[in-house]
């Protein structure tokens, strides 16, 4: 039991410490212009993927734009806020109808008239429903399985229960307490 407590607490620091290194690392201040961007203009673009299909989501992120600003891709997706910070970040969802191939987004900020740009490739077709295993629900024959196994489980706990409350009568023992 100890060792399995152990196990837990040094797990729960571990990923504590693994969730808060990132976090740490987008606080930093790129260049030391004093943690609002400077107002310099957008630098360090990425995007994330660089190949996404269409109708599907991308992520944008840029230094330099402390107080935000907007990301742009005429016919490619609408216009996105750029949050503010020492690195902003802003989702796009890319248009259905958005032609295939190379394309190329726009970075303004809004304490900046400088604009970057950044390319990216929209691959034609849908995505794939990725996380739910490409199904809506699970089928008929799947449930019957699964409420067999549950109802299982429920059996063989309840019959696990009543063994250990059964009390111990053993002839010899009654007799020995004079029963």
């Amino acid at each position: 039991m100890r060792v399995l407590r152990a196990l837990t607490v040094t797990a729960a620091a571990c990923a504590a410490i693994g969730l808060s290194a990132p976090l740490a690392s987008a606080n930093q201040d790129p260049g030391g212009r004093g943690g609002n961007g400077g107002g310099n203009g957008p630098s360090n673009i990425s995007v994330n993927p660089y190949s996404v299909h269409q109708g599907s989501t991308m992520q944008v992120s840029a230094a330099g734009c402390g107080h935000g600003g907007t990301v742009t891709s005429h016919g490619n997706f609408p216009p996105a806020n750029l949050s503010a910070g020492s690195i902003g970040f802003a989702t796009v969802r890319i248009f259905n109808h958005a032609s295939p191939g190379h394309h190329t987004l726009s970075v303004k900020c809004n304490d900046s008239n400088l604009v970057a740009t950044h390319r990216f490739t929209i691959l034609e077709g849908n995505p794939s429903q990725g996380g739910i295993g490409g199904s809506i629900g699970p089928s008929t024959a799947e449930t019957a399985i699964g409420a067999g196994l549950v109802g299982a489980a429920a059996l063989g706990a309840g019959a696990h229960v009543a063994r250990r409350r059964r009390p111990l009568r053993s002839p010899s023992l009654i007799g020995l307490l004079g029963h």
